[in-house]
């Protein structure tokens, strides 16, 4: 497996487990769901650069024949970047951890509130789908880098596997 294969797949990991923990700041506490939010958005530039070839060529390709579940990935991504820039900026704008600390000052304004609740709520069912449709790539790393690839089985094998599951 590829040096940025592994990169990816830590990353990705890291990034999900990160997205998760912000997702509930009643559980982290706000400081930290703000912090990590700013990190999660390094980690997803990270993220965008590691795939920048896949991203240009598809964006050549959009409109060619046969690619219609990459043309859908492609959607999906796009959603997904969209929702993440108003989470973010929303998030900017009611923050009481990150601003402050860099000693600026906003003004209350509810509305940011609203956008930054709606695009988070949007962003975990973006998320799932676009989980969903990178699963078998995600099984796939998890098991070469576990050391469980698959392997050839001799027939004694498979009929020993047949008995254990019976």
């Amino acid at each position: 497996m590829s040096k940025q294969n592994v990169t990816k797949y830590l990353l990705d990991i890291s990034t999900f487990v990160g997205f998760l923990i912000v997702m509930d700041p009643r559980t982290s506490g706000l400081a930290i769901h703000e912090w990590l939010a700013v990190a999660l958005g390094g980690a997803v530039l990270v993220h965008l650069l590691l795939n920048w070839n896949w991203i240009v060529e598809i964006t050549k390709r959009l409109f060619t024949k046969g690619l219609n579940g990459t043309r859908a990935n492609y959607i999906l991504n796009w959603l997904l970047f969209i929702d993440g820039i108003l989470i973010m900026l929303s998030g900017i704008m009611i923050s009481e951890a990150v601003i402050p600390a860099l000693g600026l000052t906003l003004p209350v304004n509810m509305v940011w509130r609203s956008l930054h609740d709606l695009s988070a709520n949007i962003s975990l069912i973006l998320m799932g789908l676009h989980i969903t449709q990178h699963w078998s790539w995600i099984v796939s790393t998890t098991k070469r880098l576990l050391g469980r690839g698959e392997t050839k089985r001799t027939p004694a094998l498979a009929m020993d596997d047949r008995q254990v599951k019976a």
